[in-house]
This record gives structure tokens, C-alpha cells and sequence, in this order.
């Protein structure tokens, strides 16, 4: 492959030795300018963990954590050719921790180098990276068994770890394995092949990837490109700019924007350059249509033939955050520039890297991957990830933290859920709270147990009686008794709990009630889910504010005691965190008043909205 260029992945457990690879290769090709050479020698005497010697790993390790610890912390890319080739590394961390920063190099990479310590063979972290890999579709591996002068360049040994390595790979289907005995720090079977070992007969590593194929271009595929930014810089210009995913575009091309179904022509394709004839896959362009049709940032626009819009999605995801994915919780999910909520509708089952098994599993744990279907809040473009790695990638982001907690490949459609359609009705919810003659809402009563919420909620809702309102209770206890009565209290039974009642909630919305409810529900991610089933201005948070020693005091139902004793586990103050409003609508202080009072305060609120008369 003559000049081309290859994207690399180095991968595998920590400490396997993937820094000081890269290093000496770096360093053995030439590519090191006097100054960082000399910097190189400076830090291997403060830093460098080979004695009175060259340690290559600091080229890559850039981070002051990364040289003190020893570890790589950060994806490092670098930069070398070779006459016959040019290559861009990306040195991915090994430690569980870093699980993350693997996914984002590996996402780019043509073939990954995966390392292992001659010493230890194969690891969990090894096998995890090698089907994350195997998952982002990346179908070339140089296994690159390490450290061999450890183990006296053992061949027994070296035949057995890449045994047992082709066992794992034959279960992810269609790698093709090369397989190395190297020495890093020496440099035996890297750049040339060493003496030290004769029963070696294969080439070297960088023979290895000099022969390795790029993936195809996707040139010869659809036309697809998500608009990343509408390019307005005055009246009498109008260009939607963004990188093409597949395919070719040129003036006099028809394209269609794939949401709305609109399609226009081509006039004009442009670059900083100016305007091209051509351009395809890869290339950066703003395009310049033959009319005005509404695009906007995010949607995608596509040749024939289009690719599907979906709000149900079955999904691959590679999990990074310390709090787990639980059925029922919703995050954003970013695919392009498109930003959708997703709630998880099931979670179907969780990989075991070690046989790659599919275990049944309601929630993914920090580091698991599993297959999950995802509801979304808008339909989103999208093909398959097997087929097009920018319309079938995503992300999914924490709604509070704003912390990136999953990577996700699209794996289709959910084909039940897009045959199921919502059926018109002649009666609405205006219609329904105009027979009332009043403004349906949600009051949220959110609060540690012992709080008050019941309390309060039950006079509120018996002063709403008494002015002629028509409600509905939902209290916490009660609805355990017969619609949540199969959940526990884990913090995934605790989630479903949540998305349960906020699903009736709704429903009595729409029925043009005023609905009360009265649960701890602890958690602001499903709070925020709560209020996003109805409209902005039908949901009032009415946090009833009880410090939990004043809680433990009241013990009205004597939980806190049985808590305390450890006759109840996962309890809310306790043993279960409580995550409490930020910005309620209505906050109670209960030490503050009586409960009539605070009752009260709420009915002023909903006067004060004019939600009530």
C-alpha cells in the first residue's frame, strides 16, 4: 500500500509494555527532532524505569500523572512514515479506568496491536479491549505477545498464549490474527527480525502493519452527510457544511434532507479552497442548494437510497460510568451533531468477556458492554453501525453531570415498536380539562421518608376538593400495594418505580386532572424524566425539606430503626443516597411551619400560576 495511510490502535491490559512500543519504534524510524531526543535522556534519568537507559515509553506518555504512575492515562496520537507508508498510532490506556479513551481511538483505527505480557497471558482487560475493538469493526489484529526476554523467549510458551488468544478471537468472528513475539525495550521483532529468536520465522511488526489493507472508503455508498452548521454569513448566502460520511456529491446532484423528505439540487460544493467538481467520504464541504428548504443543524442529507428514521433503536453499548445504566433512567444521546433523550426501554443482556457469553441483565455495570433498545424522544437518521460507522455511532451523556457515560453501535431498529403507531383521538386533553374547567398538572412531592409528603399531599388535595377541583393521589405506599408491586427497592427497582408513576401521571394528565403525587423518588435524573411527560408548564417540584434527623425522629412506620439495624437495606438516608431538588418550584420547610400551612402555600402557588382560581 504504497503512502497510503494507516490508523493504528495499541491496545491491551496496563503495563503490557504499549508506550514503550510505540517509543521505539518512533524512536528506530528516525522521528525524533535533537531537542526531544535530548529531552528523552533528561527524563528517563528522572522519570524512566530502565537503569541507566532509554526509556522509549516517555515519548508517548505526555501527561505528568502518566510518567509518575507509569501508566498511559490519555489516548496519544503520533505521527510517523516510513518509505513505504505513512501511519498515525494511537497509544490507548490499559487500566479498567481508562476504558473510555480505548473506544475513542479505536473508533478511527484501521487495525489494532494488541499487547500482552508474555508473563501473564491473557487478561480480562485483554480480552475486553479485543472485542471492544472487534466491535468498533475493527477486523485486523497483530497480537503482539511481549516481554519474551522475561520468559527466556519461551516457544511453548508464546504457542500457548496465541492458542488460546485464536480460541477467543474465532467467537468475534472473521479477525484475522497476526501473531509476534516482541521485545519492546530492546527491540527484538519491532523494526527487524532478532537472532534471539530462530524458531520465529514471521516478519517484524512494522513489516506487519507496511502490509496491513485500509478499510474500504465509503465512496462507493449513498451519499450521506450530517449538517453540523448552517453557514449564513449574510443575506445572500446560505450553505449547510459538514464532513461526508459516504459517498460523492457535485453540482447538478439531487439530495434530499432525509427528516423532512425535502429534496433540492446541488449547486454549488465549497471548501476553503473554493469550489470543487467533486467532492467524497471525508471531505469537508458546505453545499449550496438550489432553493431554500428548511435544514437545520443535525439532520442529515442523503442520496437515494435513503437511509431509516427511527425513535426505537437496538443498541451495543460499551458502558464507562461509575453509577450504572438501569431500565427506565434517560440520558442524551448525541449521534452527530443530533441530540435526542433516550430512555432505556430493556436491557437485554450483558457480554461476559471471558466466554463471550450473553448474560441476562437489568443494568450495565462500569466497563460491561451489553445490548440494550433505547426509546428516543425524536426519531434520529440512522444505519446500522456495521454499515456506517457516523450514522450508526453514538454517544450517550449523563442528563445532570453532562459526563459521557456509554459509547453505543446501533444494531437496527426495534421493528416491533415502529409498527405500533399513536392512534388519534377526537377527545383530547383540552377538551377533557375544559369539562372540568380547570388546567390539568403534575404536583411532585419528592422528599426523604418522613418527611411529610403524604401529609401534605393529602390536605392539599383535600383543599383542591373542597374549591371543586378534580384529582388524583398517587402515593408511594399505595401504588407499591398493586401496579409496583413486583419491584423492590434497588436503585433499578427504585428507577422503573419512578418511570412507572410518571407514565400515570401522565395518563391522568391527559385525563384533565390535577395529579398529586407522593413518592421519595430520589434520584434528579428521574424527576427530570417525570417532568418531561407532561408540558413545561404542567409540572410544579414540591420539595417537602426535612433534615433526615428530623426524619429519623418521626419514624412514623419505624423504618428508620429497622434501617439502622439492618432489617432493611438500600433505605433512602441511610444506606441510599438522596439526591435532593436544585431549583424546585415550591420548597417546604417542615421544621419551619405546621403542615396545614405548607398545604397552604401550595394551593397559593397554583393561584399564584393561575393554575386554579
Amino acid at each position: 500500500m504504497p503512502n497510503s495511510l494507516l490508523r493504528v490502535l495499541t491496545c491491551g491490559s496496563v503495563d503490557d509494555g504499549k508506550s514503550t512500543l510505540i517509543g521505539r519504534m518512533l524512536y528506530e524510524c528516525g522521528r525524533i527532532p535533537d531537542d526531544v531526543q535530548a529531552a528523552l535522556e533528561r527524563d528517563s534519568r528522572r522519570y524512566g524505569t530502565v537503569p541507566g537507559g532509554i526509556d522509549y515509553a516517555l515519548l508517548v506518555d505526555g501527561l505528568a500523572a502518566e510518567r509518575e504512575q507509569g501508566i498511559t492515562i490519555d489516548v496519544a496520537y503520533r505521527y510517523f512514515e516510513t518509505a513505504s507508508r505513512r501511519f498515525i498510532l494511537a497509544d490507548t490506556p490499559g487500566h479498567e479506568q481508562y476504558t473510555r479513551n480505548m473506544v475513542t481511538g479505536a473508533s478511527t483505527a484501521d487495525l489494532a496491536v494488541l499487547l500482552v505480557d508474555a508473563r501473564k497471558g491473557l487478561l480480562n482487560q485483554t480480552r475486553r479491549h479485543a472485542a471492544i475493538a472487534s466491535m468498533l469493526g475493527i477486523r485486523q489484529v497483530v497480537l503482539a505477545v511481549n516481554k519474551m526476554d522475561l520468559i527466556g523467549f519461551d516457544q511453548a510458551r508464546f504457542a500457548a498464549i496465541v492458542a488460546d488468544f485464536q480460541a477467543f478471537a474465532a467467537q468475534l468472528g472473521g479477525l484475522e490474527v497476526t501473531a509476534i513475539p516482541v521485545c519492546a525495550v530492546a527491540g527484538d521483532n519491532v523494526l527487524a527480525p532478532t537472532d534471539r529468536m530462530p524458531w520465529y520465522t514471521g516478519g517484524s511488526l512494522l513489516a506487519a502493519l507496511e502490509d496491513a489493507a485500509p478499510r474500504m472508503a465509503a465512496t462507493e455508498a449513498a451519499f450521506r452527510m450530517a449538517v453540523q452548521y448552517v453557514n449564513r454569513p449574510d443575506l445572500d448566502f446560505r450553505g449547510f457544511s459538514g464532513t461526508i460520511a459516504a459517498g460523492r456529491i457535485a453540482p447538478g446532484q439531487q439530495i434530499t434532507n432525509v427528516q423532512s423528505r425535502v429534496t433540492a439540487t446541488v449547486t454549488r460544493v465549497l471548501t476553503m479552497d473554493g469550489d470543487l467538481p467533486q467532492a467524497e467520504a471525508g471531505d469537508a464541504v458546505t453545499l449550496v442548494l438550489d432553493q431554500e428548504i428548511d435544514i437545520s443543524r443535525g439532520d442529515v442529507l442523503a442520496g437515494l437510497p435513503l437511509p431509516e428514521t427511527t425513535d426505537k433503536i437496538s443498541a451495543r453499548l460499551a458502558w464507562f460510568d461509575e453509577a450504572p445504566l438501569f431500565q427506565g433512567r434517560s440520558y442524551l444521546l448525541q449521534i452527530g451533531a443530533r441530540l435526542v433523550v433516550a430512555t432505556v426501554a430493556t436491557v437485554a443482556h450483558v457480554l461476559d468477556v471471558d466466554t463471550l457469553a450473553e448474560v441476562s441483565a437489568r443494568e450495565l455495570k462500569f466497563n460491561e458492554i451489553g445490548q440494550v433498545t433505547l426509546s428516543l424522544s425524536q426519531p434520529i437518521v440512522f444505519e446500522t453501525y456495521a454499515h456506517s460507522h457516523t450514522l450508526g455511532g453514538f454517544i450517550l451523556i449523563d442528563r445532570i453531570s453532562r459526563n459521557t457515560v456509554a459509547a453505543g453501535m446501533i444494531l437496527g431498529t426495534d421493528r416491533i415498536a415502529s409498527d405500533v403507531h399513536w392512534h388519534q383521538l377526537t377527545v383530547d386533553k383540552a377538551a377533557r380539562a375544559a369539562l372540568k374547567g380547570q388546567r390539568p398538572a403534575v404536583l411532585w412531592f419528592t422528599g426523604l421518608s418522613g418527611a411529610g409528603k403524604s401529609t401534605i399531599a393529602n390536605l392539599v388535595e383535600n383543599r383542591l376538593h373542597t374549591l371543586g377541583r378534580h384529582t388524583i393521589l398517587l402515593d408511594g405506599d399505595n401504588v407499591r400495594h398493586g401496579l409496583n408491586r413486583d419491584l423492590g427497592f434497588s436503585e433499578a427497582d427504585r428507577v422503573e418505580n419512578i418511570r412507572r408513576v410518571a407514565e400515570v401521571a401522565r395518563l391522568c394528565v391527559d385525563a384533565g386532572l390535577i395529579v398529586l403525587v407522593s413518592f421519595i423518588s430520589p434520584y434528579r435524573a428521574e424527576r427530570l424524566l417525570a417532568r418531561e411527560r407532561v408540558a413545561e408548564n404542567e409540572f410544579l417540584e414540591v420539595y417537602v425539606d426535612t433534615p433526615v434527623d428530623e426524619c429519623r425522629r418521626r419514624d412514623p412506620k419505624g423504618l428508620y430503626a429497622k434501617a439502622d439495624a439492618g432489617q432493611i437495606r438500600n433505605f433512602t438516608g441511610v444506606d441510599a443516597p438522596y439526591e435532593a431538588p436544585l431549583s424546585p418550584e415550591v420548597h417546604l420547610t417542615t421544621i419551619d411551619a405546621p403542615p396545614e400551612a405548607l398545604a397552604d402555600q401550595v394551593v397559593g402557588e397554583l393561584r399564584r400560576r393561575g393554575m386554579i382560581d
